[in-house]
């Protein structure tokens, strides 16, 4: 009986180290991979020219509007969904002016 119930707290104990363990890495892991501010530090990665296509299919003038969607989206690793608007989604797009402080991202 005694033998039995060393084995179950032996068990039992490597299954606790062995779960505070994974969690220790998973923590570690999680750090590495978010900046201080808990973004992503590497953006998933986006097409830019179909995401700009899309962007752009109603624009008067879709090369210029593909143009400066395709640089926005190099920069920022996003596109807002739809032809226009939807901004908040993401930020980095929406932020971004040129040299006479007009937007610059359709």
């Amino acid at each position: 009986m005694a033998i039995y119930n060393d084995r179950a707290v032996v068990a039992s104990s490597l299954l606790v180290i062995s779960l505070l363990l994974l969690h220790m890495v998973e923590a570690d892991h999680h750090q590495m991979t978010m900046d201080t501010e808990g973004y992503p530090l590497t953006p998933p990665s986006i097409d830019c020219g179909v995401a700009c296509a899309a962007r752009c299919k109603l624009s008067s003038r879709p090369r210029l509007c593909k143009r400066a969607c395709g640089t926005c989206c190099y920069r920022c690793k996003c596109v807002p969904p739809g032809t226009s608007g939807n901004l908040e989604a993401c930020p980095c797009y929406a932020n971004m002016t040129t040299h006479g402080n007009r937007r610059k991202c359709p």
